[in-house]
C-alpha cells in the first residue's frame, strides 16, 4: 500500500512563496495527493495491481478498460509527484541551453509552452517530453500521463484548478507565467534527460 510519505515534497511549504502560497501547497499535497493515494489503495486491494509499483499500475491499467478508476488515481499520484519535483526556488531560473536551443531560444520555448497551456480546456497537464533526442511540449487531459504512452516526461505543469486557484483565481495564464519564470527547478528537469 502507498503512503503520502512515500512521495515527500522536495521543498519546504514556504519555499515557493510568493509564487505559490503555503495554503496551496498544503491543500495540493496534503489533501489532493493524499486523497488519490487513499483511493488507489482501496481500488487495488485484493487485485492483480496490489503488488505492482506505481509505474506498472499506470501502464497496465491504461490498457485495462475495467481499471479506469485505478488508472486515474495512479496516474494522478505519478503526475503530482513529478510536478512537485519540478518545483523549486533554488536560483536556477535559466532555461538550459539544450532545451532552449531545441525551440530556437528560451523565449521561444516559453511561448510554445504557454501556447500549449493556453489550449488546455478544463483540467489537465502540460509536459515537456524528451524521446529519441527530441523535445516535445504536449498536453494531457484529466489524469492522463506521458508514461502511459511510452513517452519520457522531463517537466510537468499541473493545470487543474487546485494547483493555482487559491493564489491566482481565474488568472491561469499568470500561474503559467509564474511557473515558467520563477518556479521550475531546472536541475531536476536536466536530471531527467540522461544525456
Amino acid at each position: 500500500m502507498f503512503q503520502l510519505n512515500d512521495f515527500p515534497l522536495p521543498f519546504r511549504e514556504t519555499d515557493l512563496v510568493p509564487y505559490m502560497s503555503v495554503e496551496t501547497v498544503q491543500f495540493h499535497y496534503g489533501k489532493h495527493l493524499a486523497t488519490y493515494i487513499a483511493n488507489l489503495n482501496k481500488l487495488i486491494a485484493d487485485t492483480k495491481y496490489a503488488d505492482m509499483d506505481l509505474r506498472e499500475i499506470i501502464i497496465n491499467s491504461a490498457r485495462d478498460e475495467n481499471a479506469q478508476k485505478i488508472f486515474n488515481n495512479a496516474a494522478q499520484i505519478f503526475n503530482h509527484e513529478f510536478f512537485f519535483n519540478c518545483l523549486g526556488r533554488g536560483g536556477n531560473t535559466m532555461v538550459p541551453d539544450l532545451i532552449s536551443d531545441a525551440f530556437g531560444g528560451a523565449a521561444e520555448f516559453k511561448e510554445k509552452f504557454k501556447s500549449v497551456a493556453g489550449d488546455v480546456f478544463g483540467s489537465g497537464w502540460v509536459w515537456l517530453t524528451y524521446d529519441n533526442d527530441k523535445f516535445e511540449i504536449i498536453a494531457t487531459k484529466n489524469a492522463d500521463t506521458p508514461i502511459a504512452h511510452g513517452k519520457r516526461p522531463v517537466l510537468a505543469l499541473d493545470l487543474w484548478e487546485h494547483a493555482y486557484y487559491l493564489d491566482y483565481q481565474n488568472r491561469r495564464s499568470d500561474f503559467v507565467d509564474a511557473f515558467l519564470d520563477s518556479l521550475i527547478d531546472w536541475n531536476f528537469v536536466v536530471s531527467n534527460l540522461d544525456v
